[in-house]
């Protein structure tokens, strides 16, 4: 299995506040414009959807209170599996936060994909960061998640 690692983003929230809003999957569900909700399920522990004709899903393997959550995948056609870690920053108030993921990529998938998870990773990274602060990411249109900023 290939890891990948995130860069680390110092994110406005304490870790207790930021791990509870990723413990529960229908979090994300409710993240998704309503154009994109059509075929996608989720409970407390996973989340599921069609991609591309593929039926592919993520479950909760493990939660450590306020430092870590680990998913793992549920149906996808290749083997992964995704650490949020929640670390106390320096600063008071604030958490030190980073994304670890191992995938079972075939050579080709690896040489295709590979540059592109962790760039992926380090945007999430960045947009949690962003958001904390109370800026959009770039291309971050909140009115299609019914928010009014």
């Amino acid at each position: 299995m290939t890891e990948y690692e995130s860069k680390h983003g110092i994110v406005s929230k304490q870790n207790y506040e930021l791990y509870m809003s990723f413990t529960d999957m229908r979090n994300f569900l409710a993240m998704l414009p309503e154009d994109k909700k059509q075929g996608v399920t989720a409970d407390m522990d996973s989340i599921s959807a069609n991609v591309q004709g593929f039926q592919m899903g993520v479950r909760v393997l493990e939660r450590v209170p306020y430092s870590r959550i680990s998913f793992e995948d549920d149906g996808a056609p290749f083997r992964f599996n995704i650490d949020l870690c929640f670390e106390p920053a320096s600063e008071p108030g604030k958490t030190d936060f980073h994304i670890r993921a191992g995938a079972d990529l075939n050579l080709m998938m690896k040489a295709f994909l590979g540059p592109k998870i962790k760039e992926s990773l380090d945007k999430i990274v960045d947009s949690i960061v962003d958001m904390s602060e109370g800026r959009m990411p770039e291309g971050f249109d909140p009115s299609k998640y019914g928010m009014n900023v």
